[in-house]
């Protein structure tokens, strides 16, 4: 198994080091042709506008559309996620259109306002994920075939869609690979 991590802006570092601290394949996706070479996805936090606008000069929006609507699992983190969205309530046009959710960018405040919380995610079984929240997004819609995973307060932060998983949170910032190993259960999971 190999994963691709998107490697243009934001946290891929961290997710890189986490999936090889896990024993796992992981490859920095910098061109549209390393999209066709990795078994599933990860779209890093970062800022989601430099994210899109670099995606789509290099061609990389296309071929991630093409292999998730073969089946790849794509997950994005907190501007990952908002790389996924179909629809982003600031009238901002929407990146990569694959999820069909509807986010806030910036919803949990500034960079100032940054916190930690506990949350319980039955997905992952227990205790509690600890989980970190930056310049976070929430989701403000889910579509039908949208199950939320996880909930900061009433706001939705963890969220699956078939092969798409998106979370406001910062997993790879944590000791706790929980997340990564549900993603990883849905790439092998697609590749069966």
């Amino acid at each position: 198994m190999k994963i691709g991590v998107l490697a243009l802006q934001g946290s891929f570092h961290e997710h890189i080091h986490t999936l090889r601290r896990m024993g796992v394949e992981a490859a920095a996706v910098r061109w549209a042709e390393d999209v066709y070479e990795v078994d599933g996805l990860i779209l890093p936090g970062g800022e989601s506008t430099t994210l899109g606008k670099l995606t789509r000069k290099y061609g990389i929006d296309r071929a991630i559309q093409e292999r998730a609507a073969a089946g790849m699992p794509v997950y994005g983190t907190c501007a990952g996620m908002i790389l996924l969205a179909k629809e982003i309530s600031s009238g901002e046009p929407p990146h990569l259109r694959l999820m069909d959710i509807t986010v806030t960018r910036n919803a949990s405040g500034r960079q100032v306002d940054s916190y930690e919380v506990d949350l319980d995610i039955p997905v992952l079984g227990e205790p509690p994920f600890r989980a970190v929240f930056i310049r976070a997004p929430y989701i403000d819609r889910a579509g039908e075939g949208v199950e939320v995973l996880a909930f900061a307060g009433e706001s939705p932060v963890f969220a699956r869609q078939g092969n798409f998983l998106a979370s406001s949170f910062h997993p790879e910032l944590t000791g706790d690979d929980r997340v990564h190993k549900y993603f990883l259960r849905m790439v092998a999971e697609a590749k069966n």
